[in-house]
């Protein structure tokens, strides 16, 4: 695969975090501008602490790491650009991408470079799955899948509300339609046939005639395969023209601007997401750190911060930062993480993924009683 280099990609990295005597080098990649720039900060956030932290603990190998910081801006040209020049840069080791339909082009870019790639949010079965079929053993998740969210989601349907009227929509992305397509396959095995199966532009911004034809069908519950900033917008609109279905989204509804852009009428919205690692007892620790910076360690970061530290504690096992060898020592143990136990099958998921249903509240998503 020939390599691209230019101003696009100089201009979408940059080093954050690189101690003078750093000997190793790793980066973090996510959408650090335009609308999903919510989730690339997870992203750096979470890196950013994993490196101070393990550089305090001596680094790896007995070796400082440092680390750069990619924008792909969520676009699959910026992605493979940003990739390009980390390869050329001769990075060990990638946490990213966020977007699944950037994490898959630069995949190929990263098996040519020999490095070593988790992504802590990619959740598009294609990843890990083409992957595999091209003999690609580098490709990690601290994440789930889209099967795993869509079989949840449907079964939350399923169980709940077996006879509502369900309009399933997706953004077209590899993401939206993904785990838009999961949920349509758990729903028709469930015997429930969706009443409308429609795509729109994650750059909308009038969804009026979408609510207008779901008002027609008389939809009682919309499952919304995309990102926070349509979907806020979507609900916020829904609720100003007298549309009242229930929304089921996904874990890229998982943040506090989706609640911000939405306003009250987030109240109510479902969403998929694994059990917050933030509220988890044993990392009190940790999220004080964050806390104390001044940030909320929600959503992705601290899946960010596993992606970086099981990397570091596998390469410390295989006493190498080759892509292979580490590779080969994540897959032969279970890794304790700010996540839980991570244990990784042939394709790099991550064995028995788990996912909750959350309800939003007055700007906050908490896990609905099983």
């Amino acid at each position: 695969m020939s390599r691209i280099y230019g101003a696009l990609a100089v201009a979408a990295l940059a080093l954050a975090v690189s101690p003078a005597f750093a000997q190793i080098k790793i980066a973090s990649v996510g959408p650090m501008t335009g609308q999903y720039a919510a989730f690339g900060e997870q992203l750096r956030r979470g890196a950013e602490m994993a490196v101070a932290d393990i550089n305090a603990a001596g680094g790896v190998n007995g070796q400082k790491i440092e680390l750069q910081i990619g924008d792909d801006a969520c676009d699959p040209k910026q992605a493979t650009a940003v990739a390009n020049k980390l390869a050329s840069d001769k990075v060990a080791f990638v946490a990213g991408h966020y977007c699944s339909g950037s994490s898959i082009p630069a995949s190929d870019i990263y098996k040519e470079a020999k490095i070593l790639q988790i992504t802590p949010a990619s959740t598009n079965i294609k990843l890990t799955d083409d992957a595999a079929a091209k003999g690609n053993t580098t490709v990690f998740r601290t994440c789930g899948r889209d099967d795993v969210q869509g079989a949840t989601v449907g079964a939350y349907i399923l169980k709940n509300k077996k006879d509502a009227k369900v309009a399933i929509l997706h953004d077209k992305s590899p993401y939206g339609k993904g785990v838009a397509d999961e949920t349509k396959k758990a729903l028709n095995k469930g015997g429930l046939r969706e009443a409308m199966y429609e795509s729109y532009n994650d750059t909308d911004k009038d969804f009026t005639a979408l609510i207008n034809k779901m008002k027609q069908a008389k939809i009682d519950i919309i499952v919304l395969g995309g990102y926070h900033t349509a979907g806020a917008m979507l609900i916020k609109q829904s609720r100003e023209q007298g549309f009242g279905a229930q929304m089921v989204g996904f874990d890229a509804l998982e943040d506090a601007e989706f609640a911000k852009l939405g306003g009250a009428a987030t109240d109510g919205v479902l969403m998929s997401f694994p059990p917050k690692a933030e509220d988890d007892p044993k990392n009190a620790a940790l999220v004080k750190k964050f806390r104390d910076a001044k940030y909320e360690p929600a959503g992705y970061t601290l899946f960010t911060y596993a992606a970086v530290k099981v990397w570091a504690d596998a390469a410390n096992k295989a006493k190498s930062t080759e892509a292979a060898k580490v590779a080969a020592a994540l897959r032969s143990g279970t890794y304790d993480s700010a996540v839980g136990p991570l244990t990784y099958d042939a394709k790099g998921d991550i064995k028995d993924p788990v996912y909750d249903i959350y309800v939003w509240k007055g700007g906050k998503s908490t896990p609905i009683a099983k």
